[in-house]
């Protein structure tokens, strides 16, 4: 077997509503091979994983997926609930998966749902290897990989702290995206994005966080605030430290000036030996080492957020207890097998490490590895009480002294940091601080572990206190997301809805097939309709309103670039595309298609063409209905049944009446705009335009503009200007030339039609049909073709997706012969030739239109020809009537 590729649908996808990885798997000579017909592969595979009993697959219940192994199942299917048990087995269970064929002979998609993206990764790899090896009847050590795959997962996962915060957004329901393979995280769409790393926030003051690296320059800070703190000189050698520690007299403490985590840190030392000796393993973390005084009493943890104490805990250094049996060593072998101990800080509490800070504690007090306490007896192995270092916590928020908890607050306060870890000495954090009390350090970017998961007590939830200062009042860091899709018109409706938006004075981010807007500024050029794109723009902080063009091949690859829209729009679903991505009919691009009408959120708007069949029937959909939305409908015909039994119920629709588009609210009626006044619509003959604007409007509508809003800024909305590439007509001599992005049968047919209204116009189309297309596709546009234009030239685009030269042009040229054979119908394979070439023979008053694969160069010979934009039909070839029909 062969693992092609995985993909990963990081957003809602055509699978799952959450993150999945597709794995397409080749089985190669196992294609044929089902578990029914390998001797004791069900044994083996039960035995090394007896949690699959417990899969209920199509069955439903425990014990399905085993009936479905011994009636015989294919390894692609076995392989999937393998990764699913391993997910299980490593602590990060998932319980979505599905495999499908993948439209080539013997490979597969096997889709699982995950938690930790590159964990599973590993994991679907190990289930191939499993499975093989099970399938020749060899060993596989099972163990070793899952020892591999947890130790991936804690070094790429989130820690701690930064999912706390994550976790607690989530429940707010503030989208969230990791922005690294590190903890970055963003939180919030567009102007209300905000950035968390571990418990750093984006509004995190930089000097502050420098004086809380600085140890002696906090201590001055605080000290010059009348808060209590520890003194203490810097020492540069040994010598210094000592000399140090006789100035401050007594007990002190030696620490890296720009230590964390406790690392390099030795208290109570009182003898020069000592602190020489503290000296040098300070220094490996820091040239300068701080030799402090050593205050007396329990060693707490207070978290302060925005200002306001969340959480204090008292830490507790690592120790054993003894048996009366064990050494020290055994005891740490022992404690570290615990499951709440684990690497770094993923697990509640930390494993013991070995070092020479804790070799140093135990001299000090004479006691090597090799003591064995007595029964009860608890033997601290260092000094300090972090959790990084094997400590333990305790909670004692609800114990702080009103006194204290000021104290903590303003010591926050005078450093500057939003989120601030000081760690206190008092003897009671109960009582007022004493003489010998005081602040040790302020930490920027405080481990919250303590605090989420403490050893004793109850757990706090500070990520919600970040949150809400992130977030105040309720906030859900969302801006409005406006979706737009279908088959054709898309493109165009999402310029109209950024254009409407734009002239209201908002910021719109915005993605279309030819790039990224920003402000009314293309910031990144290219077909960007899918999640990259809307991640872009979801992203930059300046934008204050989403439209996204969002397109099936995004859906189907990457899956969606947003969590939930307020508004969405499909304009129609046409047969297009059939023969790509695993698409064999309509009801596949359907389904596809039906994703953006899923993830309309509770109380927003979708927005549907009753004139298309396919959209109508997305109302019946249970997974559409699922969440509650209010369903708009337009039409090019206000006598639409549809439309008509849903404005009883008093729905709203927007249709065209009189040459007037109407919004309908039950029984009420408002104009908003007269359709021949919006150029794109070419004085009413583009009934596509017609449609697109109607999905346009009822968008802006929804998203709460006004009617005049809108009618003013599609009346001033130009082909030429606002929508590049989309039925722009040019004059060109004498006569016309009409480019547009078409390239289906319904597109052919929309601009055919338009053409008819055209009286008395030759019309010479040049146009082709990309050649992954399936050939029954190819064949009906051919047939389109024939039946709407006066003459045709068939041209090939670049990119021929598979065919051979000529394959595609050849075949819509013989259905134009064979569909009318009195129709004129040349072959040109390169674009720009047939353009030009038709230009030179084109007679006055005929219309030429091209359907463009690369626009630029098309737009280059039109200006080596003198072409200029034609607002409106009327202004440049009054002799062209509008058809009533």
């Amino acid at each position: 077997m062969r693992v092609d590729k995985i993909r990963t649908l990081a957003g809602p996808n055509i699978y799952n509503h959450k993150p999945v990885l597709v794995m397409k798997l080749d089985l190669e000579e196992l294609a044929e091979t089902e578990s029914s017909g390998l001797s004791g592969f069900n044994e083996r595979l039960t035995a090394l994983l007896p949690g699959l009993a417990e899969h209920g697959c199509s069955k439903g219940r425990p014990g399905g997926f085993i009936e479905r192994l011994e009636r015989g199942t294919y390894l692609g299917h076995i392989i999937e609930h393998v990764a699913l048990e391993l997910s299980e087995l490593v602590g990060v269970p998932v319980y979505y998966g599905k495999t499908i064929y993948a439209d080539e002979p013997g490979c597969y998609n096997v889709v699982v749902a995950y938690k930790a993206e590159r964990g599973m990764r590993f994991l679907l790899g190990v289930a191939v290897e499993l499975v093989e090896a099970l399938v020749k009847g060899e060993a596989y050590s099972l163990a070793e990989k899952l020892t591999e795959a947890r130790r991936l997962i804690a070094r790429t996962e989130l820690g701690p702290s930064t999912r706390a915060i994550v976790e607690a957004a989530r429940q707010r329901g503030i989208p969230t995206f990791r922005v690294n393979n590190d903890s970055l995280v963003q939180l919030g769409y567009g102007k209300n994005r905000k950035f968390i790393q571990a418990a750093m926030t984006g509004q995190t003051s930089g000097i502050a966080v420098e004086i809380a690296g600085d140890k002696e320059l906090t201590k001055t800070i605080l000290e010059q605030a009348d808060l209590p703190v520890p003194r203490g000189q810097i020492a540069e050698t040994p010598q210094e430290a000592i000399a140090a520690m006789h100035d401050l007299g007594g007990t002190v403490v030696a620490k890296p000036m720009d230590g964390h985590q406790g690392k390099g840190v030795s208290l109570n030392l009182s003898t020069p030996a000592e602190v020489s000796e503290a000296f040098r393993i300070a220094q490996e973390y820091s040239h300068d080492v701080l030799v402090e005084e050593q205050l007396t009493g329990r060693d707490y943890r207070v978290l302060v957020v925005n200002g306001k104490l969340v959480a204090a805990s008292e830490r507790l250094p690592c120790h054993v207890t003894g048996d009366g049996r064990h050494t020290l060593a055994e005891l740490i072998e022992t404690a570290n097998r615990d499951p709440l101990r684990g690497d770094g800080h993923d697990n509640a509490l930390t494993k013991i490490v070995v070092d020479q800070v804790m070799l140093a504690c135990l001299h000090k007090r004479g006691l090597s590895l090799d003591y064995v306490p007595a029964e009860g007896e608890r033997v601290f192995l260092r000094e300090t009480g972090n959790l990084s270092t094997g400590g333990t916590a305790t909670d004692v928020t609800d114990l702080v002294h009103p006194e204290v908890k000021r104290q903590c607050e303003r010591a926050a306060r005078v450093v500057g940091l939003d989120i601030c870890g000081l760690d206190l000495v008092a003897a009671d954090i109960s009582q007022p601080l004493q003489k010998g009390n005081g602040f040790i350090e302020a930490n920027a970017a405080p481990g919250l572990r303590m605090h989420t998961t403490p050893t004793v007590g109850q757990p706090r939830d500070v990520g919600g206190a970040i949150i809400d200062m992130l977030y105040p009042q309720g906030e859900n860091g969302r801006i409005p997301v406006i979706s737009i899709t279908g088959t054709n018109g898309k493109t165009t409706v999402t310029r109209m809805i950024g254009h409407v938006l734009q002239e209201m004075n908002w910021c719109v981010g915005m993605t279309t097939t030819d790039g990224i807007h920003i402000g009314g500024e293309i910031v990144s050029r290219g077909d960007t309709t899918g999640p990259h794109s809307a991640r872009v723009v979801l992203s930059d902080p300046t934008v204050e309103v989403a439209v996204l063009e969002t397109a099936r091949g995004g859906i189907t690859r990457r899956g969606l670039g947003y969590d939930w829209s307020d508004i969405s729009v499909i304009t129609n679903i046409r047969e297009d595309h059939i023969g790509q991505d695993g698409i064999r009919d309509i009801q596949d691009l359907v389904h596809i298609k039906s994703l953006i009408a899923e993830r309309v959120r509770e109380g927003g708007t979708l927005i549907l063409n009753a004139d298309d069949e396919q959209c109508v029937r997305l109302i019946e959909n249970e997974r559409v209905r699922r969440v509650n939305k209010q369903f708009v409908y337009f039409s090019l015909n206000d006598n639409h049944l549809l439309i008509r039994k849903y404005l009883d119920i008093g729905g709203a629709a927007f249709f065209v009446r009189d040459g007037w588009i109407i919004e309908a609210i039950g029984h009420d009626e408002y104009p908003v705009v007269e359709v021949s006044s919006i150029p794109v619509t070419m004085s009413g003959t583009a009934h596509f335009q017609v449609a697109n604007a109607l999905a346009a409007i009822a968008a802006c509508r929804a998203y709460g503009a006004t009617r005049d809003n809108v009618a003013a800024a599609l009346r001033s909305f130009r082909n030429d200007e606002h929508n590049p590439g989309r039925a722009n007509l040019y004059q060109v001599g004498a006569g016309y030339v009409l480019v547009d992005y078409g390239h289906n049968t319904d597109a052919f047919e929309a601009v055919a039609r338009m053409a008819a209204r055209w009286s008395g116009r030759r019309v010479t189309a040049i146009l082709g049909v990309p050649g992954d297309r399936d050939d029954r596709l190819i064949e009906d546009a051919g047939r389109i073709a024939a039946k709407g234009f006066h003459r045709i030239i068939i041209k090939e685009d670049k990119d021929l997706r598979g065919r051979r030269s000529g394959e595609v042009a050849g075949l819509l040229c013989r259905t134009v012969n064979e569909s009318a054979p009195e129709r004129e119908c040349l072959t040109v394979l390169d674009e720009v030739e047939a353009f030009s070439q038709q230009l030179t023979e084109m007679k006055q008053g005929d219309v030429t239109v091209i359907f463009y694969d690369q626009l630029e160069p098309v737009l280059e010979v039109l200006a080596q020809r003198g072409a200029v934009p034609a607002v409106g039909i009327g202004e440049f070839a009054p002799q062209f009537s509008m058809a009533t029909g």
